[in-house]
């Protein structure tokens, strides 16, 4: 399918990243109860490393499809992170050869970390969960609108 179509994803487990160039953070759901969790976080710069843990974490869940958030402006404008998230998303699809969709990222960041003062983790103590968290936001902005994603 070209790029930008909307697509409907095959019931089961999504994965779904908030990639970073210091971090990826990773969440898991399933599309029958349409619900997110956070899972981990990948604090290494390496893409070999980088990939081999996704590998491990795609042979543990099994999913699929995988979903990537695709950071822009406020205004919906990309900017230097977009890109880099989209090579992100072709090089999961590429190495994984799983459907993988792109969704709109913006404000995610700000919805993980009123999530984490919610549960008490203020602050510095939000840095090592954050990613994984705005993945779930992610994930879960996608279970909300499918419509929203687009083939990567």
């Amino acid at each position: 399918m070209p790029s930008g179509m909307t697509i409907h994803i095959p019931h089961g487990t999504l994965l779904a990243f908030d990639f970073g160039t210091k971090r990826i953070g990773i969440a898991v759901g399933n599309t029958i109860t349409s619900t997110a969790r956070p899972l981990s976080t990948i604090n290494d710069e390496k893409n070999d490393q980088r990939f081999a843990a996704i590998g491990a974490l795609i042979r543990e869940w099994q999913p699929t499809a995988l979903v990537v958030g695709l950071p822009c402006n406020d205004d919906g404008t990309p900017h230097e992170m977009t890109a880099l998230s989209r090579r992100f998303a072709n090089r999961l699809k590429g190495r994984f050869n799983l459907p993988t969709l792109l969704v709109d990222e913006r404000y995610t960041s700000a919805a993980a970390s009123s999530v984490l003062d919610d549960i008490g983790i203020h602050g510095r103590k939000q840095k090592s969960l954050i990613d994984q968290y705005a993945a779930q936001q992610i994930l879960q902005a996608y279970f909300d609108e499918p419509s929203a994603g687009i083939y990567a």
